[in-house]
């Protein structure tokens, strides 16, 4: 059984707000992850709960949403276990791998890169899917048939493209501002082409939009952009996921918020929406 090394726990909202790291074996490294336990988990011998993985964006870390997202509170009413990884491995040696804020470290948009030297360790989709999935089911009491995924940015985009890629893995889905088309932005096609290599058609196997347009499904996302963020012209592209959908006739959820930009008080100001949204699809 994977060793975990518990880094730090705090009493939150009645339940567990724990830190922890061990080593992976998929990525190679050593990893870190952050799980709130609500209350309802001191029942864990005969209740299993719900539980959702967090994605972060760019730059983040594992602690980023529980410190600033306020889903605490609601996850303890409502009985659901949070869980939330680092955003890439780190410390790998590769050279220039802290260079750039948006590609590297910080920045492993939770895909398997292809291309070397950065498919020796980002592996962030087998990691979530498999490994950290794993120890969850194994370590906490979360149930294996109601798993949701969420994200904001780059861990929007996450979110959307392993529900899509790994059909009934989970069975809830939303995205905060969600890099929704990464082929057509700036954000993408830099991490992409390192990634993956320089083929479109690699690309498309890690493209929201993309995907939904070669006949993958989702259970129906819930999303929420704000029209006062700066990346949402040149980076963010929700109208071409939007688009997708109606023409594929995959039901989603887009709601538009005018005065909300990029950042957590914009994720915090409608994480209950959220974590409703994927209560009512894993409780019904």
């Amino acid at each position: 059984m994977t060793k975990l090394e518990i880094r730090s726990q705090h009493r939150c909202f009645a339940g567990i707000q724990g830190y922890y790291e061990h080593r992976s074996e998929i990525i190679g490294l050593p990893m870190r992850f952050s799980v709130y336990e609500p209350p309802q988990a001191k029942e864990a011998e005969t209740l299993r709960l719900p539980v959702l993985f967090f994605l972060a964006g760019l730059t983040c870390t594992e602690e980023t949403f529980m410190i600033k997202a306020s889903a605490q509170r609601f996850a303890a009413e409502l009985g659901l276990i949070l869980v939330s990884m680092d955003t890439s491995p780190r410390n790998t040696g590769i050279p220039g791998e802290a260079d750039d804020w948006d590609f590297g470290t910080g920045a492993g948009f939770y895909l398997d890169a292809t291309e070397q030297p950065w498919s020796r360790y980002f592996r962030m989709e087998s990691y979530i899917t498999q490994e950290l999935r794993d120890i969850i089911l194994s370590r906490f009491p979360a149930d294996p048939e109601r798993i949701g995924i969420f994200g904001h940015s780059m861990g929007g985009h996450g979110a959307l493209t392993l529900a899509l890629r790994h059909p009934g893995l989970y069975q809830s889905v939303s995205a905060f501002a969600p890099i929704a088309a990464p082929i057509h932005c700036l954000w993408g096609q830099k991490a992409f082409s390192r990634y993956l290599g320089e083929s479109p058609e690699n690309w498309r196997k890690h493209d929201a939009t993309a995907l939904i347009e070669s006949g993958h499904r989702l259970p129906t996302p819930l999303i929420d952009q704000g029209l006062d963020d700066p990346f949402l012209t040149e980076q963010l592209h929700p109208s071409y996921f939007e688009a997708a959908c109606q023409q594929a006739e995959q039901p989603v959820i887009l709601r538009r918020h005018a005065g909300y930009d990029h950042s957590y008080f914009f994720i915090s100001t409608f994480i209950e929406d959220h974590l409703r949204h994927h209560h009512s699809q894993l409780t019904e």
